[in-house]
């Protein structure tokens, strides 16, 4: 755990405000769930809570059924980071940070399909993959992720196949975060 220097008092209420430095680095966004856990010395962590997360088992089958059936890289995102990913990039892909890019792109709730140009990082720190497709996972109105179709090295146009698939198991994992 690493010391910020920012002190900060509970008020009447029982509240606590998280710095806007911190918030922007961390990626937390007004409305955001935190999960809170205590240890035996009295420390309280806060950490981004992650629906999609509740499902990455799940998620890590649907990618690699995805990648069986297309033999492309596949994988799932919540609004942070990849959580799930078969058919390659395992390594340089899983548990990354999504690049800012490909947030925006969740966050505007459309599917998306690479055609032509330079194309979209997944990750933060890693050039060598492209977003081909993505689809937001939503559910109950809340964008929760995406599902993505992965391009290694070069951002190359993506099937039709892949972008309808991409559509399909967003849908599909978002019905599944409503049970």
């Amino acid at each position: 755990m690493k010391a910020t220097g920012i002190v900060r008092r509970i008020d009447d209420l029982g509240r606590v405000v998280i710095p806007k430095e911190i918030r922007r680095t961390m990626r937390i966004r007004e409305g955001d769930p935190l999960e809170i856990y205590t240890d035996k010395d009295g420390e309280v962590i806060f950490k981004k809570y992650s629906p999609v997360g509740e499902l990455t088992d799940f998620a890590a089958q649907l990618c690699d059924s995805l990648h069986k059936s297309t033999d492309a890289i596949c994988a799932v995102c919540d609004r942070d980071s990849v959580i799930a990913i078969a058919g390659g990039a395992r390594r340089e892909l899983n548990e990354k940070r999504i690049s800012s890019e490909l947030e925006r792109l969740c966050e505007n709730r459309s599917a998306y399909r690479h055609t032509t140009g330079a194309g979209i990082s997944v990750a933060d720190g890693t050039d060598g993959f492209f977003v081909k497709a993505a689809a937001p996972i939503i559910s109950e109105g809340d964008v929760l992720g995406g599902v993505l179709f992965v391009s290694p090295k070069t951002a190359v146009p993506c099937s039709e196949l892949e972008y309808k698939l991409a559509q399909t198991a967003a849908g599909f994992l978002g019905k599944q975060m409503e049970c």
